[in-house]
């Protein structure tokens, strides 16, 4: 179904008219569309609706495997999407949550623009899902450390990315990473296609995947031809503000691109207006509180073990917004020592709020 070539795509997401996807159907080739025009006849495939009507635009061919052309030079798209609903194979019941849909891979750990890039690519031939592994700390054996984003809080921020991606919300899929350590590439990919059951696939040209990372992003592509699932291979959102070499990463596939690495980088320094443009958000920290952690009407301290994920380095921090509810937002000043997370009100009393229950979550967005 799809060529074994690579297609990259352009890491500039603001400019979604001038990408040009590389889109592969059958033949073994891959297919080059403008943003134009994969908006509606590619979603209505990935929703299951046949096509009986040739394109009537013009498509480019890669060089990358065969030209499969009709004689008015129109390739005509098979329905690479659709047929799966119609494999007898497939169980009425009990379908995977993904079944259908087109994964982006990678490690999600900050949700930072160059994930939210993949996502828009995803959301541009079908419905998108991230799809993320979990437990690969306890596993590998690695220190147990602070997630960048809470995980109450991963669902309001690709929410946030509705807009990027056709007014469609990615959602995210976890899988244990214990079940797929051990499998080779190709039993990687097997998985995808038979347990799974996606159409298509996003990666950035640096992702890594099978046991002991023995699989690049171009034998993805390989292997997902052989399951007919359609890869996509996406060039790195590059950061803007550090490039390579300006800021010690440990990140041995560290080449500029904006990575989680980073984040916690700028974090740790307390840089929030570098962080906000690695993200594209500003970072919100979650808080769990308690009434005994009330010091005063305008006051609340919080010990850091009652953080949901990563604050920033030790100082204060002004002009930040305390989040209460879905809509409610006070300006205070945050101050990060070592032990505890002081939230301070000027203009508020934080008495005056519903303290009814035993705690509460209150979320700091640094403005």
């Amino acid at each position: 179904m799809l060529c074994g070539g690579l297609q990259h795509f352009s890491d500039h997401h603001h400019n979604h008219s001038s990408i040009g996807l590389g889109l592969g159907f059958c033949g073994a080739k891959i297919v080059q569309l403008s943003s134009l025009f994969l908006n509606r006849p590619c979603q209505a495939m990935a929703n299951g609706h046949h096509s009986s009507h040739k394109l009537q635009q013009r498509m480019m061919i890669s060089s990358y495997g065969s030209h499969c052309r009709t004689p008015g030079d129109i390739p005509i798209l098979h329905n690479c999407f659709s047929q799966r609903e119609d494999d007898p194979e497939l169980p009425v019941e009990g379908l995977s949550p993904v079944s259908g849909g087109v994964v982006a891979l990678g490690k999600f750990d900050a949700l930072h623009i160059g994930h939210r890039e993949l996502t828009i690519q995803a959301s541009r031939i079908g419905t998108p899902y991230l799809l993320s592994f979990v437990g690969m700390a306890e596993v590998l054996g690695w220190e147990p450390r602070s997630p960048i984003v809470a995980k109450c809080d991963r669902k309001r921020v690709l929410t946030s990315w509705a807009s990027y991606c056709g007014n469609r919300a990615p959602e995210e899929h976890e899988i244990e990473f214990a079940s797929v350590r051990h499998l080779t590439p190709w039993q990687f990919v097997e998985k995808l296609s038979k347990e799974l059951r996606v159409c298509g696939v996003v990666a950035g040209e640096n992702y890594r995947f099978g046991y002991k990372a023995s699989g690049d992003a171009s034998e993805l592509v390989r292997l997902c031809e052989e399951y007919g699932i359609t890869a996509y291979i996406i060039k790195s959102v590059m950061d803007k503000k550090q490039g390579p070499g300006r800021r010690d990463s440990g990140d041995s596939k560290d080449r500029g691109q904006v990575s989680s690495t980073r984040v916690r980088q700028a974090l740790a320094v307390g840089d929030m207006r570098y962080v906000t443009e690695l993200l594209g958000r500003a970072h919100r920290l979650i808080l769990k509180v308690r009434t005994q952690d009330m010091r005063s009407e305008r006051m609340i301290s919080v010990p850091r073990s009652s953080l949901l994920n990563l604050p920033p380095g030790n100082g204060i921090y002004e002009a930040c917004l305390l989040i209460v509810g879905d809509a409610s937002s006070i300006p205070c000043t945050l101050v990060v020592d070592t032990s505890n997370i002081h939230v301070e009100t000027k203009e508020v009393r934080l008495c005056n709020l519903d303290w009814s229950q035993e705690f509460q979550l209150l979320s700091v967005e640094f403005d």
